[in-house]
């Protein structure tokens, strides 16, 4: 298979995170409605993290039982990428977030009784802010599948890369989903070249890492770019809990979180069974 043949499918596994976008176009929409689909993209995004620090864990757990026969370095090395990496995809963030908080941060209008209240609390991102905060860890970790995509590729795999291509491609459907839940609940519509910007900073990176994966290797790599989503994504669910607290009552919330993380669990179980 050659690179440009593996460079278009990885192309085509990120770009279907546009398939989920069209959702923050969508208006007229009961609060009942906004707050259960930002559950849901919750929930996708809490079992993204789960799978992601997962397989951010095999190569180092790999790498501690080779401790045994003397092969300390490599364990340390990756250890000390996944801690860093999470450290920086977590505080990078949040530093982000608060340097640029006037521009990224959107009090709210308090009404009723509550509104003294509510005016002292503090402010949550704006969607806008939220949708590129999520797009970015998303793009993190789509970096990291174009990276297996490539590496297959790279060796021989041809049948595994066509499997990683399509269950890929179906779980970046979900995360669009994700990154357009938020805008869901502003009056404003999105424009489409603002989904388009999001649209390519989580799914573009698929692209990039699948290049990169078929023409060089390294375990240190694919560590790290999953740690650092691993980081952005705790950060971001975080907000999102935020939002979805203020939308939804306790068991909507319940309720969508977990049809969420059951949409990501039941994409996941597909790959893994046709990878089989």
């Amino acid at each position: 298979m050659s690179q440009t043949t593996v460079a278009i499918l990885g192309g085509l596994a990120g770009l279907t995170i546009f398939l989920g976008l069209p959702v923050a176009r969508v208006r007229g929409l009961k609060v009942s409605i906004q707050g259960f689909l930002n559950a849901v993209a919750t929930g996708v995004l809490i079992f993204l993290l789960i799978d992601i620090l997962s397989k951010a864990g095999e190569p180092v757990r790999a790498a501690l039982g080779k401790v045994h026969e003397g092969q300390f370095a490599g364990f340390a090395g990756l250890t000390g990428v996944y801690v860093g990496g999470l450290a920086v995809g977590l505080l990078g963030l949040t530093w982000f977030n608060r340097q640029f908080g006037s521009r990224l941060l959107a009090r709210r209008e308090p009404r009723g009784p509550g509104a003294a209240v509510a005016a002292k609390s503090p402010a949550l991102p704006s969607a806008r802010a939220l949708a590129v905060m999520i797009a970015i860890g998303l793009g993190l970790h789509n970096f990291s599948e174009g990276l297996a995509i490539g590496q297959s590729a790279a060796a021989g795999a041809l049948a595994f890369t066509g499997v990683l291509v399509i269950g890929f491609g179906l779980h970046n459907i979900t995360e669009g989903l994700g990154v357009a839940a938020p805008l869901a609940s502003r009056e404003e519509r999105p424009s489409w070249a603002f989904l388009g910007l999001a649209g390519l900073i989580g799914g573009g990176p698929t692209f990039l890492g699948t290049v990169l994966g078929f023409n060089f290797v390294s375990p240190y790599a694919f560590v790290l770019f999953l740690a650092l989503a691993g980081g952005a994504l705790i950060y971001v669910i975080n907000e999102m809990f935020g939002v979805c607290k203020r939308l939804n009552t306790p068991r909507a919330l319940a309720t969508g979180v977990f049809a969420g993380f059951l949409a990501g669990f039941t994409t996941d179980l597909l790959l893994t069974y046709l990878g089989g």
